[in-house]
């Protein structure tokens, strides 16, 4: 079937909330808010967690809700940390938007007198950053209330995590992933079997974000009908196939047959960071092997992975994963290597 030929925005955007109360599975974080919106006076909140489970949704949420879409723009200025990350965006642009004053304005929304400034990937910000923004927030507290986003509070100095109400948000279970895919399929008149719908589920890995995006790159390309198998090529995941074939090869014991796997994996373009998450998977459900190998086995994967965020040879990262999964797994001795 010819692919589907739709409006080019993105589906993210589309099916985006626009009120807290619609943001899914949240539900500590979205009763505390809906409180706190009906009284109007928001602190400075701190939202973490990972990717895709509507931290940005919410606070943007937030905003439109407080200033309703044409005071909206005066009163938010949204940013994206990991690009405006330095000292010097906190001392001009943060700065001077947060030190201007406003007032209470009625116009059907609760339009509070006070500004907010959404820090995206807040994380990202450099350490002299963040504490350029702790006198910041302190100085301007009255008439700007900030919004920090991020994957990791543990990369959020303490000084400004403790100036902020924390909300965790948590990964989407697969049943909700599964009930907000298939409203957006009703939406779109698309077509899903049930397996293509368990596997969007499994591939996204609790982030609703890569769903829908995975979903809306199969349309365009195979049609109103998609299958499992075509899901998953347009994702990036490995095929199960593949990392299960190095996975045997580790298992034989043959070395010459594992090496012929990963340059396989190399010369196909599989991004070895995944072949890596797929076959930890793999390790860890396995009935055959002892808890010890798989300790043994998940200590090399952490550490080969390690190696490829810092810039390693990703054929030379694998060979090694492959060698020591196969000595872990078969018993080899400590001497064995690449010339055994």
């Amino acid at each position: 079937m010819a692919p589907l030929l739709r409006s080019s925005q993105p589906w993210v955007e589309k099916y985006r909330p626009r009120q807290v109360k619609d943001v899914a599975h949240q539900d500590e974080v979205v009763r505390v808010l809906t409180n706190t919106l009906e009284t109007a006076n928001c602190p400075h909140m701190l939202f973490y967690g990972p990717p895709g489970t509507g931290k940005t949704t919410t606070a943007l949420a937030i905003a439109y809700q407080l200033f309703g879409p044409e005071l909206y723009k005066k009163r938010v200025l949204e940013l994206n940390a990991s690009d405006d990350r330095g000292i010097n965006v906190v001392r001009t642009k943060i700065k001077d938007f947060a030190a201007v004053a406003v007032g209470s304005v009625h116009q059907g929304y609760p339009c509070p007198p006070y500004k907010i400034i959404i820090l995206d990937e807040a994380d990202s910000m450099t350490e002299d950053a963040q504490n350029a923004l702790r006198r910041t927030m302190e100085t301007y507290s009255k008439v700007t209330r900030f919004f920090f986003i991020c994957n990791y509070i543990s990369r959020i100095i303490e000084p400004l995590a403790s100036r902020c109400a924390k909300f965790r948000f948590k990964p989407l279970t697969e049943e909700i992933m599964s009930k907000r895919i298939l409203h957006i399929c009703q939406e779109e008149g698309l077509n899903l079997d049930p397996e293509a719908l368990s596997s969007l589920s499994s591939i996204a890995q609790g982030d609703l974000r890569r769903a829908i995006t995975y979903l809306q790159y199969g349309a365009r390309t195979f049609g109103s009908y998609i299958s499992s198998r075509e899901l998953i090529s347009v994702s990036g995941v490995v095929p199960e196939e593949v990392v299960q074939a190095l996975y045997s090869a580790c298992r034989s014991g043959n070395f010459d047959l594992a090496d012929k796997e990963a340059k396989n994996v190399i010369a196909e373009g599989y991004p070895v960071s995944q072949v890596l998450s797929q076959l930890f998977d793999i390790i860890v459900q396995s009935d055959d092997i002892t808890d010890e190998q798989k300790s043994r086995i998940c200590k090399k994967l952490a550490e080969a992975d390690k190696c490829l965020v810092d810039g390693a040879d990703e054929y030379l990262q694998l060979l090694d994963v492959t060698s020591n999964t196969m000595r872990a797994i078969c018993n080899l001795p400590e001497q064995f290597s690449y010339e055994s």
